[in-house]
């Protein structure tokens, strides 16, 4: 089995991470002299947990996943850009991606100067395995698949990922954001068998806590380590820690079964529209569609002030749309303006 720590950076694997004001302290609540915070009481004048304790137990129990194989980051964004900062030397190694897919792991590569080699998907958005390792070379340390993917909606084949990661000498990043609405279950279960695998969740999408501003990844023990010496200490404050956590007591099974009844009435109704051309199957709390003039639709919609997402204009989504589902008055709404659609 591949050991994931041949892969970290040497300095990161040298590096001595910030020590925090009760790293040392295991002990009970005491009276707090140590980190020159106020002293008065108001709910935030101490510091947050640098490790977040409480909130990993609570995840561990929901995703079935040990808390010391979670990071929680400041959205997946920070995890996203750790990957860059932990596994390539800037202006050495590089990274490969499918496109079209999420904007932020060019973005992130680009902020780490990495070179960022992307392997288009075919026209229905499969992946040609052959064709993503015809770019892989010695200096590639990461390979990014989003599943489902970001903006095309759907989940690669479970034994096409197994290959990737079998064939793969570098740590594979999974981003399995829209995970809970398909119905493949996604890698977390793998992650015994796969040590080269880190995989991003999130709570912005199923759990609907976009606004707090907190991802998730799932590695194994080793790389969680590493995440946690290089990120910032105090990277999620004590208010989002405690909002969270209540928050993930509601669940969000109901809310995720409505989501997904809507996305097929959507797929439904929309392919049942003259403006619409294609609908892509998605497993994704969002439909891609195309349409004949995605700029003139897209502005009609605007002009009923529903916003959609014009895609148009990327390589691969010509003349699409993304659509978020939205309530069932929502949705009604936006197909109340797509069915009487007509060309300006």
């Amino acid at each position: 089995m591949k050991d994931p720590i041949r892969y970290v950076r040497p300095n990161i694997l040298s590096l001595t991470p910030y020590s925090t004001a009760r790293d040392e302290y295991k002990g009970p609540l005491g009276i707090f002299l140590d980190a020159n915070e106020s002293p008065y009481d108001n709910g935030y004048n101490r510091y947050p947990d640098p490790a977040q304790k409480s909130l990993k137990e609570r995840l561990s129990a929901i995703k079935g996943v040990a808390a010391d194989r979670i990071f929680i980051g400041n959205g997946s964004d920070e995890a996203i850009d750790l990957c860059f900062r932990i596994f390539c030397e800037p202006r050495i190694d590089n990274a490969v991606a499918i496109a079209p897919s999420y904007g932020m792991y060019r973005v992130a590569a680009a902020i780490n100067d990495v070179e960022m080699r992307e392997v288009q998907l075919e026209a229905d958005f499969s992946l040609d395995t052959e064709r993503l390792f015809s770019v892989v070379d010695r200096q590639t340390k990461l390979l990014w698949l989003c599943s489902p993917n970001n903006p095309s909606g759907q989940c690669f084949p479970h034994t096409q990922i197994e290959e990737i990661l079998r064939r793969f000498d570098g740590m594979v990043v999974l981003d399995e954001a829209y995970i809970d609405f398909a119905d493949e279950p996604g890698f977390l279960g793998e992650l015994d068998r796969r040590p080269n695998l880190i995989i991003l969740q999130t709570l912005s999408k199923a759990w609907g806590m976009a606004g707090l501003r907190l991802g998730l990844a799932f590695s194994s023990s080793k790389v969680i380590d590493i995440f946690s010496r290089v990120k910032y200490p105090y990277n999620i404050n004590v208010a989002t820690q405690q909002i969270v956590s209540k928050l993930l007591e509601e669940g969000v099974d109901d809310k995720v079964r409505e989501i997904r009844r809507e996305r097929q009435r959507i797929e439904r109704e929309l392919a049942a529209c003259p403006a619409i051309e294609q609908i892509f199957p998605s497993d994704a709390n969002f439909v891609l569609v195309r349409t004949a003039d995605p700029r003139d639709l897209y502005d009609q919609l605007i002009a009923a002030r529903i916003i959609v997402r014009d895609r148009s204009r990327i390589r691969g989504c010509e003349g699409c749309l993304r659509i978020t589902v939205g309530t069932p008055a929502e949705n009604d709404r936006m197909l109340e303006i797509v069915k009487n659609y007509r060309h300006a």
